[in-house]
């Protein structure tokens, strides 16, 4: 009775060598699935090209004191201007102005000196001028959007016209003192 009971509790050679077959072969094809469908996914990541848009760095060394540079970033241009004392004075000024889209100056910026902004008028798309120095800077000595008399301050914010926002801030940070990444 003791022989039978150990012979019927243990598996037959059979049995297991199938459960090794069924495992090794489930293995390899889930392998193989993975190896199959991982292309398709891997197509799905955005191109080089794209992923190149989506963000820049600046070196922000040459650039001078009341001087401003456009640089392009996601197909936009992006104002970059090192203002002077004075245009930060002004900005900080007008926070207590009457302002269409209320914002705080400190809320524009990480260092005063530096202001980064997307150079879209808010109200349909123009690029506003007064990044030259020739260039017409409105009543508040900031920025002008000739097509429909968009007004915008020392601080990019909306001061007069049709706009309805201020000029946007793109995500940014500063690498080093003199360099940025925008996106």
């Amino acid at each position: 009775m003791s022989e039978t009971a150990t012979t019927a509790d243990a598996p037959e050679e059979g049995e297991s060598r199938r459960d090794f077959l069924l495992i090794a072969t489930s293995a390899v094809g889930a392998v193989g699935t993975a190896l199959a469908i991982w292309p398709l996914i891997d197509s799905l990541n955005p191109a080089a090209d794209v992923l190149a848009l989506g963000s820049t760095e600046v070196d922000l060394a040459p650039v001078k004191v009341g001087q401003s540079i456009t640089i392009k970033w996601r197909g936009s241009p992006v104002f970059i201007r090192r203002r002077t004392a004075d245009e930060i004075e002004a900005a900080r000024k007008d926070d207590g102005a009457d302002l269409p889209d209320p914002e705080a100056d400190a809320d524009r910026v990480q260092k005063a000196e530096w202001l980064i902004m997307v150079g879209v008028c808010t109200h349909l798309g123009c690029i506003p001028l007064g990044q030259k120095r020739g260039d017409s800077k409105g009543e508040f000595g900031g920025w002008f959007c000739p097509c429909h008399g968009s007004h915008y301050d020392t601080s990019g914010r909306i001061r007069k016209g049709p706009a309805p926002t201020n000029l946007l801030i793109p995500p940014y940070v500063f690498l080093t003192d003199t360099t940025i990444k925008i996106g």
